[in-house]
């Protein structure tokens, strides 16, 4: 019939994006507006943390960690970790937080996790980028000495926090119990990333028991990407960090591949 409108299917792919770039510009707008000071909270949490760490540094007379200035050692440590936590229990929670968008077929619960993980890695470049420029107004040296060495850290630890959250979304939303248990992995994990202490101060054989951690040979690497004469653990493996970020984000894939139909309707 002439002048009928003609519909084109569109490719699964096109979908895809389509899907991923709604549910992006969605959690964005309830990330950083869902209250008044919504968005300051993402500034507050890392500089309270730096703040409160560099006054207990400074109590102990500690100026420098291994061999690089004690807030910029503290500064990037922090953050690194950060960009793992925030990924990996943001997109744990993905999954109930957009239960009602499910009821679309072209949503899948993995859209939601992959979405909301995006965002959390670009909201910490951009709080790290804030943080990092307020430092060099504070005196700080804060360019890298390799600047793709750190980017490369960051996102290695990404990546592990894609893994965690892809996991834990599936395992939370099949035992609730295990929600709450992953959740409190996070505080014994912050004391074991050498966050707050150098990691080659630990006498073995624990320091080889902490280096099965992957967010150990993160921070390291962060830290040696700013301060290449930085007394990085000898055993410091990036392609750990990615091997343990390939394993877990292609087993957080495979689960919510499994479980799609059930997370859906949970």
């Amino acid at each position: 019939m002439e002048g009928a409108p003609v519909h084109t299917a569109r490719s699964a792919a096109t979908v895809t994006l389509a899907v991923w770039k709604a549910l992006f510009l969605r959690e964005a707008l309830y990330r950083l507006f869902s209250g008044r000071t919504a968005w300051l909270w993402l500034l507050l949490e890392p500089v309270v943390h730096i703040a409160f760490l560099i006054f207990i540094f400074a109590l102990v007379r500690m100026r420098v960690v291994g061999g690089i200035d004690t807030p910029l050692w503290l500064m990037v440590g922090l953050l690194a970790f950060f960009m793992f936590r925030r990924t990996g229990t943001q997109a744990m929670n993905a999954v109930s937080s957009n239960q009602a968008l499910f009821a679309y077929r072209q949503v899948k619960p993995a859209d939601a996790v992959l979405a909301r993980a995006g965002l959390e890695g670009f909201l910490m470049i951009i709080v790290a980028t804030v943080l990092f420029g307020a430092g060099a107004l504070c005196g700080l040296s804060v360019v890298p000495a390799d600047p793709l060495a750190v980017l490369e850290a960051f996102f290695g630890l990404w990546l592990v926090g894609l893994g965690f959250g892809l996991i834990g979304s599936v395992a939370s939303e099949l035992v609730k119990e295990l929600g709450k248990v992953i959740g409190l992995l996070m505080t014994p994990l912050y004391f074991m990333s050498g966050v707050i202490f150098p990691i080659d101060i630990v006498p073995p054989p624990y320091r080889e028991w902490l280096l099965y951690n992957p967010l150990v040979h993160g921070l390291e690497a962060a830290r040696l990407g700013f301060a290449p004469f930085y007394h990085a653990v000898p055993e410091l493996s990036v392609a750990y960090l990615y091997g343990f970020a390939l394993v877990t984000v292609s087993f957080g894939l495979a689960l919510q591949v499994r479980y799609a139909t059930r997370l859906a309707t949970q």
